[in-house]
């Protein structure tokens, strides 16, 4: 890439994941990297960066678990507050 950017892949790639439509509308998929690509200067000149970037990375991971039959019980949690780190119970919740 002659350019930062901001990249998601899924391992193994489910059928499907490159056809998948993601946000923002700046996204693509890069068929010879095998992996949506974000560029860097999209987010930076965005109104919300913050929302721009969390927007990519959440509409391709939920392409690529949706796509992939993943079991997502255990793998999400609620986003937490800035500068704040959350607490994990030992029961994983």
């Amino acid at each position: 890439m002659d350019f930062p950017a901001f990249y998601s892949y899924a391992y193994p790639t489910p059928d499907g994941f490159e056809q998948a439509r993601v946000q923002p509308d700046a996204a693509a998929f890069n068929a010879s990297l095998g992996e949506f690509i974000l560029p860097y200067d999209a987010v930076r000149t965005a109104r919300d960066p913050e929302a721009t970037l969390m927007a990519f990375l959440e509409s391709t991971y939920r392409a690529a678990a949706d796509l992939g039959g993943w079991d997502r019980h255990g793998l999400e949690c609620a986003p937490g507050e800035p500068l704040k780190p959350r607490v994990l119970r030992r029961d994983g919740a």
